[in-house]
């Protein structure tokens, strides 16, 4: 069965002899239309009563005019990132996770999830015995055109992270540290250490001839769990059209976009194949994610 998604903001609430008594005396106009959703014109004050409570559902409409719409509220949740532990591995071999236009698999698949992807989420939705996590994209996208509809990923096929999100230098005064990432293009090597003693050494992916990774001496100036790639990139010699949700464990270290993060797309480790950044098997991303500090310095060699 074919079904369309509207996402309405709506208004629950309790103890409704109550509320219906409170709400002539309130300064908000609250109009009604058509059906069960609520529009609420706010004024002064300002402040939510503990009474009621905002919520987001989304309208399940059906093909057929006579068939009545299923209203589906999306819950909160306690966390924001998920990531995928059952799904296809690099290449797509075997059975990919899908991600789905709305929750339910009757809806379209809009794309296959790799292993290691992290996806950031806003609320779930249960029907009929599965939890379904609403995953969103809130940065800013070069091709934004690409992403033509809503996803919706089942959640027992990912792991729930409880990840603090991004992080920055700006919003996050860096503290004084000893930690430091030295990255080696010859050898295809990072190095972490600690007041002089290694905490990981191992295999990366940097970038290509045509598009190499900047040398220096520079500072992890952000943090953030999953971010979205997409290519081409203006101002580099190549012009190769990647599309990359999902990306893990992710260190910024220059302002033009070289990034120390996690790849679930290849398995080149020990050999240049970027478009400029520092590419990490996952599981290794995520453990130097963790470790690291904001501000902390990374020299990047031949």
């Amino acid at each position: 069965m074919s079904l369309t998604i509207t996402t309405k903001r709506s208004i629950t609430y309790a103890l409704l002899g109550l509320l219906c008594g409170i709400i002539l005396a309130m300064t908000a106009v609250v109009s009604f239309r058509l059906g069960s959703s609520i529009e609420v014109e706010q004024v002064a004050p300002t402040s939510t009563p503990p009474y009621l409570k905002q919520t987001e559902v989304i309208i399940l409409e059906p093909p057929a005019a006579t068939e009545v719409p299923e209203i589906v509220m999306i819950d909160d949740t306690v966390f924001e990132y998920v990531e995928v532990v059952d799904g296809c591995d690099i290449h797509f071999e075997g059975e990919c996770l899908l991600a789905r236009s709305g929750p339910g698999t009757e809806f379209d698949a809009v794309a296959r999830l790799r292993n290691d992807m992290v996806l950031k989420i806003d609320g779930s939705v249960t029907r009929d015995d599965t939890t379904w996590y609403k995953v969103v994209f809130e940065e800013w996208l070069r091709y934004p055109e690409r992403l033509t509809s809503d996803w919706y990923v089942a959640a027992d096929y990912v792991e729930v992270l409880y990840d603090e999100g991004d992080k920055t230098v700006w919003d996050t005064k860096p503290g004084t540290t000893t930690k430091k990432i030295l990255v080696d293009l010859s050898k295809q090597k990072l190095t972490a250490t600690e007041n002089d003693e290694i905490f990981m050494d191992i295999d990366i992916s940097t970038g290509l001839e045509i598009t190499p990774t900047p040398r220096g001496t520079f500072n992890v100036f952000k943090k953030t769990p999953s971010r979205y790639m997409q290519g081409p990139l203006p101002g580099l010699a190549s012009n190769q059209s990647y599309d990359l949700p999902g990306v893990p464990w992710n260190l910024y270290f220059t302002h033009g976009g070289a990034v120390i993060h996690g790849a679930y797309w290849h398995d080149s480790f020990g050999s240049a194949y970027s478009h400029g950044c520092v590419n990490v098997l996952p599981e290794e991303a995520r453990k130097l994610y963790l470790w690291a500090d904001l501000g902390m310095e990374v020299t990047v060699q031949d």
